[in-house]
Parts: C-alpha cells; structure tokens; sequence
C-alpha cells in the first residue's frame, strides 16, 4: 500500500496570550519579577488529522481568523505543533509570507540563489534554472536591483517563479495568486494547473471559492482552529456556502 505524500495526524497547537496590561517595559519587568504575569491559553488548532496523496491540490477554507494559515505554517514546519505530528514525502516549497526568506538588501539575481539554498537546491541546479526564473518573473533588468526597491507585485513575481520552476513536490500556497496583475495572476494560475498535472501536490488558501472549485480536487474546512469537514471540492464548498 503507497504511503500518503502528507500524513497529519491529530495536530494542536496552543498560543500563550499576555493578558497584562503593562502600560510600560519597567512595569512588565516589576510584574515578571514578582511572577505577576498572567497568561491565557489560545488553541490555534485543536486536533487536526487527514491524510494527502501525491498530486492531491487541497484548498484550505474558512472564515477569517479561523486558522487556515496556521496549519499551512505547521505543515511546512515554520511552526511546531503542540501536539500531533506531520511526516512529509517530499521537498517542501513553502509560499506564505511576501518575501521570507528574501535579503532585501541584496539584488533580485542574488536572492534567487539565497532562496533556492533556502530550499535546498545546489547552486548549479540554480544556475540551470536562473534565466527560466527571470523570463517567468517578467523582472527584466530590474533583477539586478535591490529587491527593497521592488513594488509588492514584483516581490510576488520572483517569489512564485523560485518555487514554481524548481518544480517543488509539495507547493503550500497562501493567497500569492491574488497579488500582482491579473496578467501575471492568469499567468500563475495556468503555471499552478501545469504543476498539478505533474504530480505536484498543492495546498492552496483563498477567500476566492470560483479559485478553490477550479484548482481543487479535495478541500479541507476549518473553523476556530477545528476541523470541519474534508472532501471533495463540490461537496465542502457546497457546505460551507449553505452556512457561511
């Protein structure tokens, strides 16, 4: 029997709150040295597990503040889960937050290098992939730039294009297709549906359900960090439309 490409099983995660209300630094130490300090439990997710296939494309729904992209930390292993456990199959491509893993004082050329080592990938293997990478991201001569010069739209452009043409085996994707123009954005999405019928396995967050029921195959639910339901495209969003 062929082991599933993610497994997550029964995964928490818990938040220490400061419910203090230190109006300054010394009166935040007085009270951290008298152990006056009061904290309250926060569980981000409670108990989440499900299994993915290679190639499975999972949307991650719910409403704000509900813990989609939490899990998505927890899956790439940004952040530890309190409890639980995730046993990946294979390389990991996270893209979560604009420009992690970015030097912002360093050139768009040099970045790619620094992310693709980030990612583990060799510095020849980059260097096969460099001229695709700057050609998807549409950069031009701006890649020699610094990319704290760059507009958010072109900081998207070389982000999806590192981990899209190094053709990673899981993609986690949160919300980058809705940055950028809507050329570029049709131009990813198209990339996306490339990488899906190559076997990648995605999981993809969008406030955009026509974008969820396009890309997805399967679809996970989550409300106050819990797990709601998981299924297939039409049946989850059919669900959560009725109640949202």
């Amino acid at each position: 029997m062929r082991e599933p490409m993610i497994k997550i099983e029964n995964v928490s995660l818990k938040f220490n709150v400061d419910r203090n209300r230190a109006n300054t630094l010394k009166e935040y130490v007085v009270r951290f040295l008298k152990r006056d300090l009061k904290y309250e439990e926060f569980w981000a997710l409670r108990g989440i597990s499900f299994e993915v296939e290679q190639g499975d494309v999972i949307g991650i729904i719910g409403h704000n503040g509900a813990g989609k992209s939490t899990l998505l930390k927890v899956i790439s292993g940004i952040m530890k889960p309190t409890k639980g456990s995730v046993k990946l199959g294979g390389n990991i491509v996270p893209m979560l937050e604009l420009g992690s893993g970015f030097d912002f004082e360093l050139s768009g050329r040099e970045n790619i290098y620094l992310n693709g080592a980030i990612l583990g990938y060799s510095e020849e293997f980059l260097k096969s992939k460099y001229e695709e990478i700057v050609e998807f991201s549409e950069l031009g001569t701006f890649i020699e730039s610094p990319i704290r010069t760059y507009s958010s739209g072109m900081l998207a452009r070389l982000a999806f294009s590192i981990a899209c043409v190094v053709e990673p085996e899981i993609l986690i994707v949160d919300e980058i297709l809705s940055v950028g123009d809507a050329d570029f954005q049709e131009k990813s999405r198209n990339k996306m549906m490339e990488l899906m019928t190559g076997g990648t396995t995605v999981f993809f967050v969008s406030h955009d359900m026509d974008q969820i029921k396009e890309m997805c195959n399967k679809v996970v639910w989550i409300e106050h960090g819990v797990m709601q339901e998981i299924g297939t495209t039409e049946d989850v969003c059919k669900h959560y439309t009725r109640i949202k």
